[in-house]
């Protein structure tokens, strides 16, 4: 797969310590880049380590149209007990959840006074651009890196420019929308976070896509199905709003589910499995082998099943398990049944709810965290009469 990075800038990613409350943010001290790229109409917001392959992100997250928003943390806004931290911070954060990932920037600072926490005019571009983009806006990357100026110093005493722009490169025309890559270069970003502090927000994995070049009418079919999902339950959700639910990513967390899979028996993993695409299931066993481009016929699919052991079975598992994707369909099919969705969800997975998913008394749907619970719950009790 070929990738044309539509930017790249150095930044390193942090780690979440959940084990008490509240959260701590630590840096990774692996040197990585954060770069967008553009496939198949999605927009793909992705970390990796400098010394891996660009297509072999350790992060890669397909992003929805104006759901992501990538700013710049804040410490005055945190609790007074909140340690603040000694770089230059951003968060990616979501609308539709309270889930957040944690980066900083790998570069030297630029201020004057060697503030380590002071964003320069050109690290806040770069922000201002990432955030354009997860909105679906047209970009001009390449132009709008070499119109920054950094004389705004954080001690405002006159000129201190950061240091030239390196390595900075447009693929196509500049005057085209997104502008190609941007890659912001050694200098373009940086520095060296130790601990975010006990304010932090916990790390997660949602989101889904942005607009690319050209792709306005499946951006507009987006937000026009999230909001036709919204418009649809608007007073049923609103009833729902003040419940407090987990979202199901946060349920089935990978500690939770992978040993599950591990502990599975045959017969339980190939039921599991059946739910893949069965592209998946070919494409596991034949990475090494030719074109996998095509369609699999039914042949392939059943050969590519008989084929797998046990262990690779749950290696394909785990993989799902552990996987952005399976993160990102949880937190959207929680935002569906939040957003009044739980009747249709819960008749289409043949799941026994509370009042079929609705208020009692009335034909409108539960909303937020009730709906969510209502769901989970009625997981429960469908699995209870089962056995």
């Amino acid at each position: 797969m070929s990738i044309t990075p539509i930017i790249t800038f150095k930044a390193g990613i942090c780690d979440v310590d959940r084990s008490s409350r509240p959260f701590k943010v630590k840096a990774s001290a692996r040197p990585g880049y954060i770069y967008l790229y553009s496939e198949d109409e999605l927009l793909h917001f992705c970390w990796r380590e400098r010394s891996s392959s660009i297509d072999e992100p350790e992060l890669d997250l397909v992003m929805v149209p104006t759901d992501g928003h990538f700013v710049p943390y804040d410490s005055r806004t945190q609790p007074g007990d909140a340690t603040k931290p000694n770089a230059r911070v951003f968060v990616l954060k979501f609308l539709s959840s309270s889930h957040r990932y944690l980066f900083y920037l790998q570069s030297k600072p630029q201020g004057r006074t060697g503030d380590p926490c002071w964003f320069s005019p050109r690290d806040r571009k770069i922000g201002e651009i990432v955030d354009q983009l997860l909105q679906g806006e047209e970009v001009d990357v390449v132009r709008e890196l070499a119109s920054i100026n950094n004389s705004d110093n954080d001690d405002r005493r006159g000129d201190d420019n950061d240091e030239p722009m390196e390595d900075v490169e447009g693929h196509g025309d500049s005057s085209e929308p997104h502008g190609g890559s941007g890659g912001a270069g050694p200098g373009a970003t940086g520095g060296d976070v130790r601990e975010e502090g006990e304010g932090a927000r916990e790390g997660g994995a949602d989101g889904a896509r942005a607009a690319a070049p050209g792709t306005t009418d499946a951006a507009t079919a987006v937000r026009n199905f999230l909001d036709s999902l919204k418009g649809n339950a608007a007073s049923g959700a609103s009833q729902g709003e003040g419940k407090l639910y987990p979202l199901l990513s946060d349920l089935l967390t990978p500690p939770v589910t992978v040993p599950m899979a591990q502990l599975a028996t045959e017969e339980q993993l190939d039921n599991l499995l059946s739910f893949l695409p069965p592209s998946v299931l070919v494409l596991a066993q034949q990475a090494d082998q030719g074109d996998s481009t095509a369609e699999p016929t039914a042949a392939a699919i059943q050969a590519a099943k008989e084929a797998m052991s046990l262990g690779q079975k749950k290696a394909l598992l785990e993989k799902v398990l552990r996987s952005p994707q399976f993160h990102q369909s949880l937190t959207s099919l929680t935002m569906a049944i939040r957003d009044g969705g739980l009747p249709s969800i819960a008749d289409a997975l043949s799941i026994k709810v509370e009042n079929g998913g609705y208020l009692k008394g009335s034909q409108m749907p539960l909303g937020g965290g009730d709906a969510v619970e209502a769901f989970v719950e009625g997981v429960k009790k469908s699995v209870q009469e089962k056995r």
